[in-house]
């Protein structure tokens, strides 16, 4: 099962395209609005997430969670004990966890990226202390897995796909949605 955090001011198409495709697979997937039952994003789209943050439950269900970017929508992430609890239950579980665009910094702040293949936005490499610097749209390396940007989301949310099922669900989708190589 995986958890997409919303939060207001968020990436819209860094969170929408994992959605999307996730869903497309077949993989268990709950919206999560951590800025109440009605979420902004960054260009003022309005969102209603399958649940409020305070609902969610981290336990062995839990695959991975999917932090979108977006300003201010990655600093109220990171304000946010709830993501924090959920980051924390990941990354001393073994579990996924995935970020796009500005959110891998939260990832950076918290020390998780040390010695790490990761990416973001240009501009905030240097909040991922201690990850060494992919030149690749989207880096994975073990359970964390990062993008550059809205540009890549499609990219990013195959490479989910990819992890969480197959290699062949995540191809299949790209052909179906008409993705170039």
């Amino acid at each position: 099962m995986v958890y997409v955090f919303l939060a207001d001011g968020f990436e819209e198409l860094e969170a929408l395209a994992p959605i999307d495709i996730l869903r497309r697979a077949g993989v268990e997937l709950v919206t999560v609005g951590v800025s109440g039952e009605t979420v902004v994003g960054a260009h003022k789209v309005r969102f209603t997430p399958d649940i409020t943050v305070d609902k969610v439950v981290l336990d062995d269900k839990v695959d991975m969670i999917v932090l979108p970017g977006g300003m201010p929508g990655t600093i109220n992430l990171e304000n946010d004990d709830y993501v924090q609890a959920a980051i924390d239950f990941c990354a001393k579980n073994d579990k996924y966890i995935a970020a796009i665009c500005a959110a891998p910094s939260i990832l950076g702040h918290k020390g998780l990226l040390k010695g790490k293949q990761a990416i973001c936005f240009p501009g905030f490499e240097i909040d991922l202390e201690g990850a060494v610097i992919s030149g690749e749209p989207v880096a994975a390396d073990g359970k964390f897995i990062t993008a550059k940007g809205a540009g890549v989301a499609v990219e990013f949310a195959l490479t989910l796909t990819a992890k969480l099922v197959s290699e062949a669900k995540a191809e299949e989708i790209r052909k179906g949605i008409q993705c170039r190589d």
